[in-house]
Formats: C-alpha cells, structure tokens, sequence
C-alpha cells in the first residue's frame, strides 16, 4: 500500500524514507500519461538504473533552454490570434 493510501503525511523537504530533499528541489504531484511515465522508466533501465523523475526533470530543462520565447509571449501570442478569430 502507498503512502499516501495509508493517509501518510511528510513534511515538506522531507523524502519518505525520512532524509532532506535537495536544495532547490519541491514535492510536487501531477499526471502523467502511463505511456509517457514508462517510456522515462524504460529509458532509466536502458541506461543501467537511475532516477526516471531526475530523468523527466532534466528533458523539462532541455526543453525550457531551447524555447525561443518566454510562456509570456506564447500567451500573448495566442491571446492576440484568438480575438483575431472573434472579430
């Protein structure tokens, strides 16, 4: 049974097993599609072992480097060619 099915809490920072987090690094939850989730976990086996969310962390990473524009712009962006369609 997980953690959180038992009705187990953890303290902010705190790992399950009862250590510190890294610095600069928060609990979050989220969902994920199975398929997205297996192909990071397949990719961790493939690579001898590992840690598929530091895996999931740095592909968000590469992916943020590589944008040319700020969430800003794309927002703006897209604000402008929605009321573009509305008039």
């Amino acid at each position: 049974m997980r953690a959180y099915e038992k009705g187990i809490r953890f303290q902010q920072g705190q790992t399950r097993r009862g250590g510190q987090a890294s610095r600069g690094k928060t609990r979050i939850t989220i969902r994920l599609d199975e398929e997205i989730l297996n192909w990071f976990r397949r990719e961790v086996h493939k690579a001898g072992g590992g840690n598929y969310q530091t895996l999931i962390n740095h592909a968000l990473r590469e992916y943020i480097k590589k944008r040319p524009e700020s969430l800003e712009e794309v927002v703006r962006c897209v604000v402008r060619e929605e009321v573009k369609k509305s008039t």
